[in-house]
């Protein structure tokens, strides 16, 4: 009965799903799917769910709503790190920090918005800047996107300190710890 009256609702289906699919009746009562992409954004820290990466924390560079000629899924860029950081105490001295902190490994990747998992925290890294799409094609350019992308991260990494939003410093934070299950 309910149903019938709101413009949009979540259906029994999806809500047993878990998934965010938005359905629209219409006057004969046939739902029509939508998928929303209104979490998933630019910036925003993601765990890999699934393929090689998996249990890697990644950063979204851009999505893909309604997918794209080669995939016709909703997807997302992600540039994310493979190797953490190793631990870092205050007792170590200053070369010993930067040396622990070089064995960073980024990987960029497109992916399924299905097989990451987003997190409350968001990252202020300009990665748009440093990964550009058409860089991805070739494996040339893609090996010295990452260098930058190494390099990107590193910076960030040692300068924790300089960030201004408190919100963003938490998932600075987050972002470098090592996922623990």
């Amino acid at each position: 009965f309910l149903i019938y009256l709101l413009p949009k609702v979540l259906c029994w289906e999806c809500c047993r799903r878990h998934t965010s699919i938005i359905h629209t009746t219409s006057k004969n009562r046939i739902y029509k799917h939508k998928l929303t992409m209104a979490i998933i954004k630019a910036g925003k820290v993601v765990i890999v769910l699934a393929g090689r990466h998996a249990g890697k924390k990644a950063v979204v560079v851009k999505t893909f709503d309604d997918g794209n000629s080669d995939k016709r899924f909703s997807h997302c860029l992600i540039a994310g790190l493979a190797q953490n950081p190793r631990k870092v105490t205050r007792s170590m001295s200053k070369a010993k920090v930067e040396k622990r902190s070089k064995v960073m490994k980024p990987f960029i990747k497109y992916i399924n918005v299905r097989h990451v998992f987003p997190t409350r925290y968001v990252v202020d890294l300009d990665v748009k800047k440093v990964v550009d799409e058409a860089d991805l094609i070739d494996p040339e350019r893609k090996v010295d996107c990452k260098k930058e992308l190494k390099k990107l991260f590193e910076d960030r990494y040692l300068n924790q300190k300089e960030v201004t939003s408190e919100k963003k410093a938490a998932g600075s934070a987050y972002f470098y710890q090592k996922l623990r299950f």
